[in-house]
């Protein structure tokens, strides 16, 4: 029986450092030699080295200056991240997208883009569609004092169409975009 004991206890030790030390180990060593700057999380820098933000979590823009990511249910807080979990017949969900709708000024005959006045499943969707860009491209020319033309041109560079051979829609990174529009008209006042 003692036999037995032994034998059971050095196998959950060995399967311990198997599964608990070496796999780790093993995978976040490939993961910072194959893909280093994924692995810390896709972060963006500024010049000066300082973390801005990364390209996988949205972050909240309230300045008119700027593009707006998606709304979040969960207030754009990475460790509260989640849906609002209304169905789509629910009434407060049809009062929120008609708030949203209408702090965007949105008409029946200019209607906003859907990401803009529904929040993703997970609350922190970093992108947006080329539409939601274009729909704000006024709003962000207006105050900035530049040309529309050239706020469009940048939302054009700034579209990804990688994935769309699998059916991915073009999508637009708000945080990328709005760094772009500080580096070409000058960071918000």
């Amino acid at each position: 029986m003692l036999r037995e004991l032994t034998v059971a206890l050095r196998a959950c030790v060995a399967t311990f450092i198997v599964c608990a030390v070496v796999y780790p180990a093993v995978v976040w060593g490939a993961a910072q030699l194959l893909f280093p700057r994924q692995a810390e999380g896709s972060l963006i820098y500024r010049d000066d080295r300082s973390v801005v933000g990364s390209e996988l979590i949205a972050q909240k823009f309230e300045s008119d200056r700027y593009f707006h990511p998606r709304p979040s249910a969960a207030d754009y807080k990475a460790d509260a991240a989640s849906g609002s979990n209304l169905g789509p017949h629910h009434p407060d969900l049809a009062k929120a997208v008609a708030e949203r709708a209408g702090a965007l000024k949105a008409t029946p005959e200019h209607p906003a883009p859907v990401d803009l006045v529904t929040a993703s499943g997970s609350g922190l969707d970093p992108d947006i569609s080329p539409e939601a860009a274009e729909y704000q491209a006024p709003r962000v020319a207006r105050t900035r004092g530049i040309p529309v033309e050239r706020v469009r041109a940048l939302i054009a560079r700034s579209t990804v169409h990688s994935g769309a051979l699998l059916g991915a829609p073009p999508r637009v990174n708000v945080l990328l975009l709005n760094l772009a529009l500080d580096r070409e008209s000058g960071p918000a006042r």
